[in-house]
């Protein structure tokens, strides 16, 4: 029994709740729904709509679905709209079957595939009126199907459209099927593949039945076993497997069949399952056992599987199951009850299996070229490895690959390095290239200008139309008026009847409605009469080439050859006011202040775009431009207009090194010129630097493509073809996307899609240029798609789950994709003219290979001379032999080798840091080289510890007592006069040997890293220009890729989001996948690229702005600089707080004593300093003031972390020698904590005699009598955590070293060079002399510069509140954020303040600085910066507003300073704004 309800309401409140979005809710939004039906079990919902607008059949399908998902959720339940339309009379029958043919054939494919095909090839023509004439293919089932569509249309159109139609059936005899056929070597080819499958399937099968006959065997043996094992009670060993099938490597055998991972989703008892090892880890635990843990996927899920192994068959188990390799296994599932996650336990056996994975591969014996792929480079759009397509494409034969990333070309170094590894005869190539977005800058403001004035007659005009295509679509108003000498002086206006219904989307643009333009006059009668009203007038339109196009078209209809000048108003506001963000009419207009009351209707429009052009006219004559040529050269000069333009894709390939490098002059220009939201590269400058270089249309986002598309005249797409050296197509699947967009209208199906690429290839053949088929490569295979999908999502993409195919398709996929182009043409496209294309490229390096360092004239002799005149400074006019023959042997080694412009650039740049007060520490093995303290670029002297007089200049290098110290530093020898003049003399010398930075042949690439001032590393990176030149310096620019850790957070969410929960292997398994595609680039933060005079930077590498921020002057190298440090010179000059310190030191000290403090003059063996080490007495204070803390280096950078202090009380370091190796130490990876500890505790060595810097490997191994070069090459390799090779390892034991040493040498990951430690222990010795000597000015430093989570709320309110929440961090220690223990590391240094006796003055907002702290009356005023909340910039406001004087109120200062309430309420909990009242209001009872 039927129910219905019969009341008529609109659509939406009959489901009140429905959420429908944009068209779709546009299209039910005034439908009526007469009645609505449904049955008594409710299995079914009849909706009976009535409509007045056309609603197509695949929107009618999404409501439905709608309607189901949301308001029935899981109901089984059956939703059917049925629709009636009453359309206006423009619906002739012959316009109904245009406009609803596509949802005709949607319900047919529903039906019957059959029928759907015959009505898809079938013709149809409309005779007198109604009578529709089909014409069907004659086949086998036709005449079977002839009644069932006819009755099908019937209903369509008389019941659904109350339209009659009488319909006459006639039948067309058959095509031949034209299959194409595949030559004898391909059909070879494809058998020997299949024979070699089936081959692998026997031998698989022969296998299998050997098991089972084994298997057999073995139950009979077991049978007669049986008696004799009954006597056995216990085994007193478990052997590891029980069976002798070689495949099998732990447990009992089986042969159950595998099941698919992702079938696994709860416990389902013991199961069988195959995959591939892709982690793997073990723990030991009690009892002689280790669990093993591996995880192991078939691609379709993964899985952890952990069992436990006797530790006697770890060795078995660790042979065969290993990451990489592929196994059968049979166990147990269960739910983990550590991380509650599904795993397999109690395993019964383990089995080898065969990599059972589908390897592609290209068998057509001719190979396609790719000359459309993108890598993870492409900014989180591609994820395939660049080195892993070009290994791809070579694997298959292949000839050639393009790499073409949207906008870069970042990937071209590491595909290079997949082809370094190719022999130098293996002719694979790689075709560097660039997906550009191509902005048509070509086309002029005024098209077809002559010498017309401003003054001149314009009409000002408006169309509207029934769509985009001026061949296509129809005009259905026209809206004009005419302009003379500035002012309106006619106008014209006129409804067209298009002959054709008007879209619901025109109307609701519009509000046009069919009956409006009913009885108006047909374009043929209308315009000849604006032409007439024209009269040879300039047209003006705003998107002059949208209305000048249907004009010009309606023109060539009616046989008039169109001659027009027109301006566009929207390419004149891009250049008059380039702050707009959009340039639509209705934006320009209130931007300019003119009302325009009906947009989107012509004549309303045409008005208000008068009026811009008035205003136009006036700015351009303030600018003095008065022609209309003059406006055209106004707007070729305009970037911003260029930044604002629509962008198309186009492949710009490099054919020779001249094409390179202009490839890199574009790319450079559009990051540092044209960037508007991305690169864009002007036509005029491609056609300036297109040598070299081949152009192609790209894909559906090209200029070409899109012209096609919306149906734009000959004439335009003429023009277009014109412009590029190839076309492209794709597969059909690439642009599938816009069948089901609301936005592309053209494309209703897959047919569609077909012809559009069939009219790209006859464009080609028109105009002979080659059409080329590729794949738009975005992932390497099928299933990578996920990767994609994930990150598209995790960029917010709606369609993200709607992955196009963009794999790289092998020859015989693009074959068959294109069959319907025949098999001529899809041979042609597919692979001969790639093929020529690929032809004409060269095999060139994306990166030059010669060495460019810069050039300073003379800088071989000025080094010489500087080092020279500052060694007889020190040591006297006779040189001390030991000065002269290591100044010589470093000098010769570092001017024969071309490193003296290093080492001038270094010197510049430290004397300059030096002369404007800032101290310079050096980095890395610099202060290894004598050359550089003698040039003053480090203050580490690498020579012997000696004594030297400045008075006389009396030296000691060799006495015994000096010798004494070998190996160790100078300022550890006692103090000695000079026995020539009686002068104290100066202690130096760290004993660091040269080789460390240059190597004993000098070929080492040295590096000289420099830690300035964080408030000077700015000044001296301007400086570089001051000595190079204005353009020879850019920064180093890096790329930042997704990590692991991030790309864990986008998989995860991607399911949750999708309730579809995943395990964490599987997710470990897919992040792989996801992790280094690139998100933005950056720079290094002190790398300087030096470009030598002469060069052209994009002979090396394009240039940008970082993270293209087109605010900043700064640019960076385009690539990695790692990518081009073979070729230009890298200056490191970084920021670091130790100078920063040290010059604030030196301001505060000057300031409590009203004397100079030069911090270079502090003495580095003072016994106090020393004393900090030891114990807290030189602090005046006990450990029980620091809660137990034994020494006082606290807040002592490279000896203040819990970690280091822990070392120094271990090693108990007495002098500075000893704290230079604790450096060492503290800085290594693996070098302290299970080696030197170890070492030391057990008494195998000391802290002398521990390695502890890199230098001490060298040094030791020569002393040992083994030949230099070894020793350094050793060094080498074990401080990068190469370890020993057993060669060096066999050497070293037979020159005497102790096992315990070779030990220690093969657990270390990286070291510290001595020089660094020792540059880095002078600036922190200096920092802890006033730390002992002038604390005030040390605490202010310390917490200005160091301390980064000082609060003013809980460190400056005495020392009892502060014992309180020290107490408390102590206590939530295992639970306290990265933040938190930030602030209990600097309320330790506070508690060490208090301890000491001084204290914190209460905050003055008029006095106190923006960061930093200040001494003031003997105790310390906090910033504004302290105050929780209070940012740097918001303290600097604050800071700057107090200037202004005192504030009247809480109001007045918030409303001078824009601090935060919270941050304001909390400064009045705290009192620092005394009686200050809450407002500024008066009363009357104040006077």
């Amino acid at each position: 029994m039927e129910r219905v309800e019969t009341v008529t309401k609109m659509f939406f409140d009959v489901f009140p709740t429905l959420k429908a979005e944009g068209t779709l809710r546009e299209l039910f939004e005034n439908v009526e729904v007469p009645k609505v039906t449904t049955n008594k079990e409710r299995s079914y919902l009849k909706i009976h709509i009535f409509s007045t607008h056309l609603i197509q059949k695949r929107q009618i399908v999404k409501m439905e679905e709608l309607i189901r998902e949301q308001l029935f959720g899981r109901t089984p339940i059956w939703i059917h709209i049925v629709e009636r339309y009453q359309l206006s009379g423009q619906y002739t029958p012959k316009n109904l079957m245009e406009a609803y043919k596509e949802s005709i054939l949607f319900e047919l494919r529903q039906k019957s595939a059959i029928e759907y095909n015959m009505f898809q090839n079938a013709s149809c023509i409309f005779e007198e009126g109604n009578k529709l004439k089909l014409e069907m293919e004659d086949n086998i089932v036709a005449q079977g199907k002839e009644d069932s569509i006819r009755m099908i249309l019937k209903e369509v159109y008389e019941e659904r459209f109350q339209i009659p139609i009488a319909i006459e059936i006639s039948y067309r005899p058959a095509k031949e099927s034209k299959h194409k056929k595949l030559n004898e070597m391909q059909l070879l080819q494809e058998v020997e593949a299949i024979m070699e499958k089936n081959a692998v399937l026997k031998k698989a099968h022969q296998e299998k039945k050997a098991e089972e006959k084994t298997a057999g065997e073995k139950q009979e043996n077991k049978k007669t076993e049986k008696t004799f094992q009954k006597s056995f009670k216990k085994r007193e060993f478990t052997p590891l497997k029980r069976d002798d099938d070689p495949n099998l490597i732990y447990g009992r055998n089986f042969d159950e069949e595998p099941i698919e991972l992702r079938e696994v989703t709860g416990e389902m008892g013991e199961i069988v399952i195959r995959g591939q090892v892709i982690s793997f880890d073990t723990r030991e635990i009690r009892n002689e056992k280790t669990i093993v843990m591996f995880a192991v996927t078939d691609f379709t899920d993964s899985i952890m599987v952990k069992m436990f192994v006797k530790n006697e068959q770890l060795p078995q188990i660790l042979g065969e199951v290993k990451k990489g390799a592929f196994l059968k296994i049979k166990g147990v599932t269960a739910i983990d009850r550590f991380d509650s996650e599904l795993t397999i336990g109690s395993v019964h056996g383990i089995k080898k299996a065969m990599d059972f994975r589908v390897v592609r591969k290209d068998t057509y014996p001719e190979k396609r070229v790719e000359l459309h792929c993108h890598t993870k480079m492409s900014d989180m759009d591609g994820v395939s490895d660049a080195k892993a397509i070009v290994k791809r494409a070579h694997d298959w034969g292949h000839k050639a690959i393009a790499i073409t990333d949207h906008g870069v070309v970042q990937a071209f170094t590491d595909a290079n390095h997949y082809i370094e590894t190719l022999d130098k005869d293996d002719p694979f190539k790689i075709i560097y290239g660039v997906e550009g977005y191509l902005v048509d800058d070509l086309t002029e403001i005024a098209v077809g200008a002559k010498e017309e004035s401003l003054d001149d007659a314009y009409v000002v005009f408006d169309i509207e139309t029934t769509g985009f295509s001026s061949i296509k679509d129809k005009i259905i108003e026209i809206g004009a008026v005419r302009v003379e000498n500035g002012k309106i002086v006619d106008k014209f206006s006129t409804f067209v009847n298009p002959g054709v219904p008007i879209p619901f989307k025109i109307t609701q643009l519009t509000s046009i409605t069919d009956g409006m333009v009913m009885d108006a006059p047909r374009i043929e009668e209308v315009l000849p009469k604006f032409l007439e009203f024209v009269d040879g007038a300039v047209l003006v339109a705003h998107n002059a080439g949208f209305d000048v196009g249907f004009i010009e078209q309606n023109c060539r209809y009616q046989d008039i050859i169109p001659d027009f000048v027109s301006v566009d108003t929207v390419a004149l506001a891009r250049v008059l006011m380039p702050t707009l963000s959009k340039y639509k009419l209705d934006v320009v207009a209130k931007a300019l202040n003119i009302s325009l009351e009906s947009h989107h209707r012509a004549v309303d429009d045409a008005g208000a775009t008068a009026e811009i052009f008035v205003k136009f006219v006036e700015m351009l004559k303030e600018r003095g431009i008065t022609t209309l040529k003059g406006v055209n050269q106004f707007g070729n000069l305009n970037p911003n207009a260029i930044r604002k333009l629509p962008t198309y894709h186009v492949i710009i390939l490099a054919c020779n090194d001249e094409g390179r490098i202009n490839l890199y002059r574009l790319v450079s220009m559009s990051h540092l010129k044209y960037f508007g939201r991305r690169p864009r590269i002007p036509k005029s400058e491609l056609n300036k630097y297109r040598r070299g270089l081949i152009v192609g249309s790209a894909c559906e986002a090209g200029e070409l493509y899109q012209a096609v598309l919306n149906n734009r005249p000959p004439e335009t797409i003429a023009k277009i073809v014109d412009f590029y050296d190839y076309l492209e197509i794709q597969p059909n699947g690439n642009n599938a996307f816009m069948i089901e967009s609301d936005r592309v209208s053209a494309v209703q199906s897959i047919e569609d899609l077909k012809d559009i690429n069939r009219r790209i290839v006859k464009l080609g053949e028109e105009f002979k240029k080659p059409v080329v088929a590729t794949c738009d490569v975005h992932f390497l295979d099928p299933d990578d798609e996920v990767y994609r999908r994930i990150i598209m999502a995790g960029k917010g993409f709606g369609d993200a789950d709607s992955q196009p195919p963009l794999y790289l398709r092998t020859t015989e996929e693009m074959l068959e994709e294109f069959s319907y182009l025949g098999a001529a043409k899809a041979h042609e496209i597919v692979i001969e003219n790639p093929s020529r294309i690929a032809d004409m490229v060269e095999k060139i390096s994306p990166v030059r290979p010669d060495k460019c360092p810069p050039v300073i004239p003379d800088s071989d002799q000025t080094l010489r001379k500087i080092c020279y005149d500052k060694a007889h400074s020190m040591y006297g006019e006779e040189l001390p032999k030991v000065v002269t023959e290591r100044l010589e042997r470093e000098l010769n080694s570092i001017i024969s080798n071309g490193f003296a412009v290093m080492y001038i650039i270094a010197q510049k740049l430290v004397w300059k840091s030096n002369d404007d007060g800032y101290l310079v520490g050096s980095r890395g093995s610099v202060g290894s080289s004598f050359v550089a303290t003698m040039a003053g670029i480090t203050e580490v002297n690498p020579l012997s510890p000696h004594y030297y007089c400045k008075h006389c200049h009396y030296s000691d290098f060799d006495s015994e007592e000096v010798k004494k110290f070998a190996g160790g530093c100078g300022w550890d020898m006692p103090d000695k006069t000079c026995p020539v003049c009686g002068e104290m003399l100066v202690k130096d010398g760290f004993d660091i040997p040269f080789e460390t930075f240059l190597g004993f042949k000098g070929n080492k690439e040295p590096d000289i890293d420099l830690n300035f001032s964080g408030d000077y590393q700015s000044n001296a990176h301007k400086y570089t220009e001051v000595i190079f030149g204005d353009g020879q310096t850019y920064r180093a620019g890096t790329i930042g890729t997704l990590a692991d850790k991030t790309a864990f957070g986008y998989v995860k969410n991607y399911f949750e989001e999708r309730n579809n929960r995943k395990r964490n292997c599987e997710i470990d398994r897919i992040v792989q996948g996801c992790t280094g595609i690139r998100r933005s680039t950056g720079q290094h933060p002190g790398g300087i690229i030096v470009l030598p005079i002469g060069e052209d930077i994009n002979s090396f590498t394009p240039v940008q702005h970082p993270a293209n921020d087109m605010h900043t002057d700064i640019i960076t190298t385009h690539f990695d600089y790692h990518s081009i440090d073979h070729n230009l010179l890298k200056l490191d000059i970084l920021g670091h707080d130790d100078p920063t310190i040290i010059k604030m030191l030196e301001e505060l000290v000057e300031q409590l004593t009203g004397k100079p403090f030069d911090a270079k003059k502090i003495r580095l063996d003072d016994k106090q300093v020393m004393s900090l080490f030891a114990d807290t007495s030189a602090l005046g204070i006990t450990p029980e003031d620091l809660d137990g803390c034994p020494v006082g280096c606290l807040g002592i950078p490279e000896f203040g972390t819990d970690f280091v202090i822990q070392m120094v009380v271990d090693t108990k370091p007495k002098t500075l020698s000893d704290l230079i190796r604790i450096s060492g130490l503290s800085h290594g990876t693996d070098v302290w904590l299970g080696n030197a500890q170890t070492l030391i505790e057990t008494g195998k060595a000391t802290i002398s005699t521990a390695i502890c810097t890199r230098d001490d490997i060298m040094t030791y191994l020569i002393n040992m009598g083994m030949e230099s070069e070894l020793s350094f090459t050793i060094m080498e390799s074990v401080r990068k955590g190469k370890g020993l090779k057993p060669e060096w390892e066999q050497a070293m034991k037979e020159a005497g070293v102790p096992d315990w040493y070779i030990w220690s040498c093969k657990k270390i990951k990286y070291m510290f060079p001595k020089a660094h430690a020792a540059a880095y222990v002078m600036m922190a010795y200096r920092i802890a002399y006033c730390k002992v000597n002038y604390p005030l000015a040390y605490y202010a430093a310390y917490f200005s510069i160091r301390a980064t989570a000082f609060s003013y709320e809980l460190m400056c309110q005495g020392r009892e509140q502060l014992e309180y929440y020290i107490k408390d961090y102590k206590r939530r220690s295992d639970s306290l954020s990265q933040k938190e223990q930030a602030t209990l590391k600097d309320m330790r240094i506070v508690q060490e303040m208090y301890a000491r006796g001084f204290e914190f003055l209460p905050m003055d907002i008029y006095r106190a600085k923006a960061t930093k702290f200040q001494i003031i009356d003997g105790k310390l005023m906090p910033p504004l910066s302290s105050i929780e909340g209070m940012g740097d910039k918001a303290a600097e406001a604050v800071e700057y507003a107090s200037m202004d004087g005192p504030y009247l109120s809480k109001d007045d200062f918030r409303q001078r300073t824009k601090v935060s309430k919270t941050v304001i309420d909390l400064m009045a909990d705290l009192g620092m704004f005394g009686d200050l009242p809450d407002s500024n209001q008066l009363s009357l009872f104040d006077f």
